[in-house]
């Protein structure tokens, strides 16, 4: 039986994948495409969409909590299992919808995880497939956790797909998906516990704000465990025991799920990449400025899985579109990370883009950090939130914002004006110029850059 040959094949069907399948065929080149789980890859099927769907509902009854009393009467009663019969309607129709868009194009589709067997041909379906381009876009799954009792370890996934709001639940981790899930479920009525080896949470953000935020779910009933190194697991009756270590000395702590968070890595185990010479790190799959495999010029990597920039949805799709370029004219395209917002989903959102005080302190010789709490001001006072504040880092050479750091209920959107002024290269003067809407959150963000 004769091998099968494209031009290109593709290998993961998230938002990276499909963009540079999509410029490739549109090109007339021939394409096929491979998967080893649904069509549509994470963000659409089981991750921030889904995720996003849930957390809605759990901020309805944080606010209504919060305004009980002024108005608010009764609270609302959830029925979980309509949520999560709305959250399945988003869902469930991406796989068939992708699969038919793909047909509809003349992509060929396979449905298995491919392993290269050397530098121009992959296995997949037990058929041996040959291909000029190759482009990886396998994203990230969740990093192993290696102690004894591994195999009782639930992951992100699983919340997503919870049946019923567990009793208690420990987090090991405590990243943005450990932060917004234990928000929801602490709202919702679960005992939330979270596990984490480092000093503090979300180390990547901005402090001043994340200490607010650790105390906001502190008040919801999380307990954080901090300098806490996870040893085993052990199944009880109803429970599971976790086992952990902290200044050498052994603890325990019971709950009916165990959750791990401990980051994701690039998902490139199974392609047995060794075989066609192309080099990896622990970031992903090494590539140049073009998203170009460096050890094997026929290897485009785009998505989670190249090494070259944060694993942000937003930034899927830009790589798809270079490396599609670039497979149809070699070197058209650069990737130029541009400045991308980012958002912890709690109640209330944390929010940043642009430098941190400390990345802007080593990058600028004199820089003004405005930093503030605002949970005096009337958008906080309006929905009875407590917990509300900003941190505003300004190149006081040249008066221009390049970061900013939110913590509010509306700061998912807020941060986007932020975005569009770093990128603009706007000076603090004309942002204070622009008019926004009266009485909003855009309106407080002029207020935020005030001299005190």
């Amino acid at each position: 039986m004769k091998n099968k040959h494209y031009d290109v094949f593709v290998i993961g069907s998230g938002v990276a994948g499909q963009t540079a399948a999509e410029l490739c065929v549109e090109n007339n080149l021939s394409v096929a495409i491979a998967d080893n789980r649904e069509y549509g890859g994470t963000c659409a099927n089981r991750g921030c969409d889904s995720k996003r769907i849930l957390l809605q509902f759990s901020k309805l009854m944080y606010q209504s909590r919060n305004l009980k009393g002024f108005g608010v009467e009764e609270m609302p009663k959830l029925n979980w299992k309509k949520v999560q019969k709305f959250k399945r309607s988003f869902s469930n129709p991406i796989p068939p919808n992708t699969e038919e868009k793909m047909k509809g194009l003349g992509i060929a589709m396979y449905h298995q995880s491919p392993k290269f067997i050397c530098k121009t041909e992959v296995e997949v379906e037990g058929k041996v497939i040959s291909a000029d381009y190759f482009v990886i876009a396998t994203g990230n799954i969740p990093r192993p956790l290696d102690i004894d009792g591994k195999a009782l370890l639930n992951i992100s996934e699983d919340v997503l797909n919870l049946k019923k709001i567990p009793k208690s639940i420990t987090f090991i981790g405590s990243g943005y998906i450990t932060m917004e899930f234990a928000c929801m479920l602490a709202t919702l009525g679960s005992k939330v516990t979270i596990l984490e080896r480092a000093e503090t949470a979300l180390g990547d953000f901005d402090q001043f704000l994340v200490k607010k935020l650790i105390a906001k779910l502190e008040s919801l009933g999380v307990k954080f465990i901090f300098n806490a190194d996870v040893t085993a697991v052990k199944k009880l009756k109803k429970n599971k025991k976790v086992s952990y270590s902290m200044k050498g000395e052994t603890k325990t702590l019971k709950s009916r799920m165990v959750i791990n968070a401990t980051g994701r890595i690039p998902a490139i185990a199974a392609l047995e990449l060794d075989k066609a010479g192309i080099d990896a790190d622990k970031d992903g799959i090494v590539v140049n400025d073009y998203l170009q495999s460096k050890s094997h010029p026929k290897v485009y990597a785009c998505g989670d899985v190249s090494n070259k920039s944060p694993s942000l949805t937003p930034l899927s799709g830009l790589q798809g579109y270079i490396v599609g370029n670039n497979v149809v004219k070699e070197k058209s395209k650069t990737l130029d990370v541009p400045c991308v917002p980012s958002t912890v989903f709690t109640t209330p959102n944390l929010s940043s883009v642009g430098y941190g005080e400390v990345e802007a302190k080593a990058r600028y010789k004199n820089v003004k950090v405005y930093q503030g709490d605002s949970s005096g001001w009337y958008n906080a006072k309006k929905e009875n939130e407590d917990t509300y504040a900003f941190t505003i880092v300004v190149n006081e050479r040249t008066d221009e914002i390049v970061g900013a750091h939110i913590l509010s209920s509306e700061a998912n959107e807020s941060i986007n004006v932020f975005a569009a002024a770093i990128y603009n290269k706007m000076t603090t003067k004309n942002f204070k110029r622009m008019m926004m809407t009266y009485p909003s959150f855009g309106m407080d963000l002029k207020k935020m850059m005030e001299n005190k």
